[in-house]
């Protein structure tokens, strides 16, 4: 059986391309990978988002995807700055102007990890995985240095 080993990107439906590129570049600076009329892809290291113009629907409450960042902190300010419909709750969630429920959590708290060639592309090789995610990496059996 084949054995899914990550998410290569997530697609989003937007109302306007672009308005939604400018958007997500404003707030967490994906360089633009290339774009097509109804649709764009914003590069996020080794992934990629896709934004779609589509149709629209109700906005979503408990569908979601997490996206990893370097600063929740830093995060939130820009969240502010731009506007977003900051969500209530545990975490830091928001909503796009077109119903994508976005959460956010910070790259050091999390399992998640990027080679170190692929942080040193993207300019965050100085990011440090917090103690309690380092021995779940360490756990599975991910990791045995301190990155």
């Amino acid at each position: 059986m084949p054995r899914a080993i990550g998410i290569n990107h997530v697609a989003l439906e937007v109302g306007d391309i672009e308005a939604a590129v400018e958007l997500y570049r404003g707030l967490f600076g994906f360089p633009l990978r290339g774009q097509v009329p109804g649709a764009a892809f914003l590069d996020m290291g080794d992934q990629f988002i896709a934004l779609a113009e589509g149709g629209r629907q109700a906005p979503d409450e408990k569908r979601h995807f997490g996206l990893v960042v370097d600063s929740l902190d830093t995060a939130r300010r820009a969240l502010e700055t731009a506007g977003a419909e900051i969500l209530t709750g545990r975490g830091l969630d928001f909503r796009d102007p077109w119903g994508n429920h976005v959460q956010l959590v910070e790259y050091g708290d999390i399992q998640f990890a990027k080679t170190q060639s692929v942080l040193e592309a993207m300019r965050l090789s100085d990011l440090e995985k917090s103690e309690a995610a380092r021995a779940e990496l360490r756990e599975k059996g991910f990791m045995g240095g301190h990155h």
